[in-house]
């Protein structure tokens, strides 16, 4: 997976030069973004949680007109995890904790303005889950797993120059065993032309 990352992330790179000599494109080129917001996290049978999710991202976009095709990868963590039980003997508390995220996909968009842009985003993510029990008497690590999943989403970017941008986006993740994901992201970056 993380070979299929960077492979993809070089490829951008290299094409950056070729491709984005047009100013008259400012939403083309190789960039790199912050990205911090609000995680829903659900697990079926321990129940959801709000978190916060935050990370990095990078990507190449190319503008043809009104219209932009692209690629991105991301890196989130979050504090989000669903439990069930109350932490007794009787009753030991179980809980599913999110953990990295990996994200690989692409995004269309239209431009709504000279520096407006809406897109939709899909693509392939992989989240490492971190299981813990509590039974009152001590809490235990009950394992690791990587999940994978698909994520669909939608945004909006704003151009502040032709080199930074900020840009708000929901986004709906579901992957293996029943965990699903709702978040809603801010994020700043820079484009490099």
């Amino acid at each position: 997976m993380r070979s299929i990352f960077v492979a993809a992330l070089l490829a951008a790179s290299a094409a950056t030069p070729a491709l984005a000599q047009d100013n008259g494109s400012p939403f083309t080129g190789f960039r790199v973004e912050g990205l911090a917001g609000w995680d829903r996290y659900q697990a079926n049978r321990l129940g959801r949680d709000n978190g916060i999710v935050y990370g990095v991202g990078a990507g190449y976009d190319m503008q043809t007109g009104m219209g932009l095709v692209g690629i991105e990868g991301e890196f989130t963590d979050a504090n989000s995890r669903a439990c069930v039980g109350s932490a007794t003997v009787a009753d030991p508390r179980l809980c599913a904790r999110a953990g990295r995220d990996l994200y690989i996909g692409g995004r269309l968009g239209t431009l709504v303005g000279p520096r407006t842009l809406l897109y939709a985003k899909a693509g392939y993510t992989n989240e490492r889950e971190k299981l813990t029990q509590d039974n009152g008497a001590g809490r235990f690590t009950l394992g690791h797993d990587n999940l994978n999943g698909f994520r669909v989403g939608a945004g909006a970017e704003y151009a502040l120059s032709s080199n930074s941008f900020i840009k708000t986006e929901y986004r709906y993740s579901n992957y293996e065993k029943g965990i699903s994901r709702h978040q809603i992201l801010g994020g700043v970056g820079f484009r490099f032309r």
